[in-house]
């Protein structure tokens, strides 16, 4: 496969995953768009036809303007400055309706002579008697001019009674815009500064005009995809980078046209979308904003995606389960993820409980299924690593890290040393690290085990790596000592349906997020049936690798992103610190949690403080909700109080009158006077959130990786 270099970025990988069996070919044209996708799971938004999208060439030029972070920009069209004073369009066009029709009246009473002709006598006075007398011709048109400013002077009364100016403005001009300025899509296009971008203006300019040709002629032939499209341009910005050649580029554009700079997997796009992705802006939505009071003018109706940029800064997402966090939320993320993967941008790890439905294993390159037997590939329980003490460090977090604060000086140093203790000696004995039987015999103390080791030390002449395991054996035993902790918890991952994982020596594939410099798609399947604690375990030493190995990057031109469905018992102060540290190191995590009740108390505030992007869906509760509302502060808010005050008639007739009204209304009568201040309240409180979003919605908010901050705003996850 010619990758051209795009690819070949330096890697401290130890165990890739095996190249495909022969070098996937390059076809004609792409593979048609995806299919109708199947029906989808309960609380997934709705699939939509794969014949809906718009042809390529239209979603090239589709006009995408600058917004807010978390704003979808496909068509995006900014809203006019609000208007505090706006009158809304029913009262509007029936106030405008309700004054045509009093003037209209009022000229047929005039007109018709109901209300006498009084209402001529300037005509009269400005004109001579001889004139009327005779028929003149000039009285005719005298006559016929002072109607029409009468009916002139009725039509501007009432006009402005009515707003019609308003309504000009807001409903007729705009159509008449419309129909004479708005020109074709083409014409649109190639009158941009920057040219129609289907024909890569940005190829000509640097010379490269036979590779914009060809591209050019792919896009029109239909030929091209969206995912072309990015892993080109991709290409293209290594070019501009200065890591390939404008000559190497053009060749390789010439003999291959959109499928140049193809994935390593050959594929050029996912067997089915259940999303809307915008792979030009990198953005997949998740849905509107709803057209209420709570959230800020300039986001009602508009729609709320996610992409690289905020999602640097990680997303926590809490709701109970079937509030969508997995199908309206996580879904659409590692399947946008996955398409920006196939175009060389992203790195995604995708973990979750078996048939979570995070996606097809078409979908993915690795799919790691632990403790089935059908599973491609092992994971690494050292992360691939070959130095002890990191080792010991991840392996210390995954096994004890949600009981640290219970330790002996509240965190897993202890045990990382303990277990460093051992995996020194036993790699610099055998050339690898141990199997978990291996390592929880030694944890027992076992003393054939340490024994054996021993001895395998002094045949290596390994008198460093002796000195600390004889230190582990004195250790081992003592009150306080954390080896038998350990080997409680190394006990779960030995069980007989894990006998074929975490094994060194075996001849199964293992897997090592060492390979997050390469654009990989990979999904961990949890055991989560009958080895729960096995599988929170397991997710605390996927997360506990991801950020460490995603931090020590040498490449870190990909963005790198861990989607964790189900974060439960998997917040510690290490993973809080790791993932602080991504944002970075150009890479960023998603997690979901049923109830922030899962996290310890200590940590619940600080996780909402680590991540910049939160969302809360509906169904949390008021104590989580309080969490929120702490994290998202407070505004100033303008408020009205209206008082009504009882009119204490004096005079006789007023009495009679203020009698009559309250005979005919049932009130008495009263006066209003309207306080009008100026507050500081909570942009969602506690109850609002536990009680006024509706099932499918959501509140979120986003910061992007540059430090522009978006106000919590609801959406509608449905739409």
């Amino acid at each position: 496969m010619d990758t051209e270099g795009t690819f070949d970025s330096p890697s401290t990988r130890h165990n890739p995953p095996p190249p495909p069996q022969s070098p996937p070919s390059f076809p004609a044209a792409p593979p048609p768009m995806p299919p109708t996708a199947p029906p989808a799971a309960p609380g997934a938004p709705p699939v939509p036809a794969a014949a809906a999208r718009p042809s390529f060439v239209a979603w090239l030029r589709a006009p995408r303007s600058e917004a807010a972070p978390g704003v979808w920009t496909y068509e995006h069209k900014p809203k006019a400055p609000e208007e505090p004073d706006r009158i809304p369009g029913r009262r509007l066009l029936s106030g405008a309706l309700i004054s045509a029709l009093c003037g209209w009246l009022v000229w047929s009473l005039l007109w018709n002579g109901y209300l006498g002709g009084y209402w001529l006598w300037p005509l009269d006075l400005l004109t001579p008697d001889s004139w009327s007398q005779d028929g003149d011709f000039a009285y005719v048109v005298a006559t016929y001019t002072y109607y029409g400013i009468f009916l002139c002077a009725i039509a501007v009364i009432f006009g402005r009674v009515g707003h019609w100016p308003e309504v000009w403005r807001r409903y007729v001009a705009p159509l008449f815009r419309r129909a004479w300025d708005e020109p074709a899509p083409e014409v649109a296009a190639a009158g941009r500064p920057e040219g129609d971008p289907a024909e890569w203006p940005h190829l000509r300019a640097a010379g490269a005009h036979s590779a914009a040709d060809r591209l050019a002629a792919d896009a029109r032939a239909g030929a091209m995809s969206d995912v072309d499209h990015a892993r080109i341009e991709r290409a293209w910005q290594s070019v501009r980078a200065g890591r390939n050649s404008l000559a190497s580029f053009t060749d390789t554009v010439l003999r291959h046209g959109a499928a140049s700079y193809g994935h390593p997997s050959g594929a050029r796009d996912l067997p089915v979308r259940t999303a809307r992705h915008d792979l030009l802006a990198h953005q997949v939505r998740l849905g509107t904003a709803v057209e209420d009071s709570r959230n800020p003018y300039q986001h009602r109706g508009v729609g709320l995606a996610l992409d690289p940029e905020v999602l640097g800064t990680s997303l926590l997402a809490v709701g109970p389960p079937g509030s969508g966090k997995t199908g309206r939320v996580v879904r659409p993320v590692v399947e946008s993820l996955c398409l920006q993967a196939l175009a060389g941008q992203v790195a995604v790890v995708a973990v979750g409980a078996a048939g979570a439905g995070l996606g097809a294993d078409e979908a993915f390159d690795v799919v790691v299924k632990i403790g089935r037997p059908d599973s491609g590939y092992d994971l690494d329980l050292y992360g691939g690593t070959t130095d002890p003490d990191e080792a010991a460090g991840i392996l210390a977090e995954a096994l004890i890290g949600d009981m640290a604060a219970s330790l002996p000086g509240g965190d897993s140093r202890r045990a990382a040393t303990a277990l460093a203790q051992l995996l020194g000696p036993y790699r610099a004995a055998h050339g690898r690290f141990p199997s978990v039987p291996d390592l929880r015999e030694l944890l027992d103390g076992s003393k054939t085990a340490v024994n054996a080791l021993r001895e395998a030390l002094d045949e290596a002449g390994e008198r460093a790596q002796a000195r600390e395991l004889e230190a582990r054996v004195r250790q081992s035993g003592a009150p306080g000592d954390v080896g038998a902790l350990l080997a409680d918890r190394i006990a779960l991952l030995d069980r007989p349906a894990f006998a074929d994982f975490f094994d060194t020596t075996g001849d199964r594939r293992p897997f090592s997020l060492r390979a997050l410099e390469h654009p990989l798609r990979v999904r961990i399947d949890l055991p989560e049936r009958g080895h729960a604690e096995a599988s929170r375990m397991l997710a605390r030493l996927v997360l506990a690798q991801f950020t460490e190995c995603a931090v020590g990057r040498a490449d870190r031109s990909l963005f790198a992103c861990l989607v964790l469905d189900d974060a439960s018992h998997t917040v510690t102060p290490e993973a809080l610190r790791g993932i602080q540290r991504l944002r970075s190191a150009h890479a960023g995590a998603v997690l979901t949690l049923r109830t922030l009740d899962d996290v310890p108390e200590s940590l619940r505030s600080a996780l909402l403080g680590a991540v910049g992007c939160r969302m809360a869906c509906a169904g949390v509760t008021t104590w989580d909700g309080a969490r929120f509302a702490e994290v998202w502060g407070t505004e100033w808010v303008e408020t009205r109080d209206v008082t009504d005050r009882q009119i204490i008639a004096e005079e006789p007739l007023t009495k009679v009158l203020h009698f009559i009204r309250k005979v005919a209304t049932g009130k008495a009568v009263t006066t209003q006077s309207v306080t009008v201040r100026t507050v500081e309240r909570e942009r969602w409180s506690a109850s609002e959130l536990a009680h006024a979003v509706p099932p499918g919605h959501a509140v979120l908010s986003v910061t992007s990786v540059r430090g522009e901050g978006g106000p919590p705003v609801l959406v509608d996850l449905r739409g």
